[in-house]
């Protein structure tokens, strides 16, 4: 990993991790905030696993969870793709619970509000670019495609092998009948 991914990492798991620590041992300042969304997501929840929680104190608990875990495993670059993922899914959340600067009347609140949801949005564009770093090696997908066009250079190589030796095999044939029909012309 270089330097650069390394201190980039860092300096993106930072806050998940201080967020995450802070939200798990205190989670009771972000449940009225996160109540509106949790009642939107209950119902999806209950339809996965009716025994999950879905109280909001436990999705704030759970949404801590993630982004701790996450920002450890994104700081220490273990498992660091699927670790942006999680914290850009947990980060949704987190911004239209803890940012709504539409629902805000103040002027300097609903800017101040404003400021921080964009900074989240940031954020998760800088984790999205985590989630898809391969660090230099080609991804799934380039491999697919070279995967796929050395197939079709090795098809298209036996194509062009084979119609060298038919052509071949024609060519020969003809030789071998004009040299048998030259055979029985001549005088014995």
């Amino acid at each position: 990993m270089t330097p650069v991914r390394s201190a980039a990492r860092a300096l993106l798991s930072g806050i998940f991790v201080v967020s995450g620590i802070r939200n798990l041992a205190k989670p009771e300042p972000l449940v009225a905030k996160a109540k509106p969304v949790t009642d939107r997501v209950t119902p999806l929840i209950e339809r996965v696993d009716p025994r999950l929680p879905t109280d909001p104190r436990t999705l704030v608990r759970v949404n801590a969870v993630a982004q701790l875990a996450g920002g450890l495993l994104l700081a220490t670059g273990r498992c660091t793709r699927p670790a942006a993922a999680v914290l850009a899914a947990s980060l949704v959340p987190t911004t239209i619970a803890g940012h709504p600067f539409w629902s805000v009347d103040d002027p300097a609140d609903r800017r101040n509000q404003q400021t921080h949801f964009l900074k989240n949005i940031g954020l998760f564009g800088g984790l999205l670019l985590a989630a898809v770093d391969t660090q230099g090696r080609p991804g799934v997908g380039w491999r697919a495609r070279r995967a796929v066009d050395d197939g079709l250079r090795s098809v298209d190589r036996g194509r062009r092998s084979v119609g060298r030796a038919v052509r071949s095999a024609r060519r020969d044939a003809r030789i071998a009948v004009r040299s048998a029909s030259i055979g029985r012309h001549l005088p014995g």
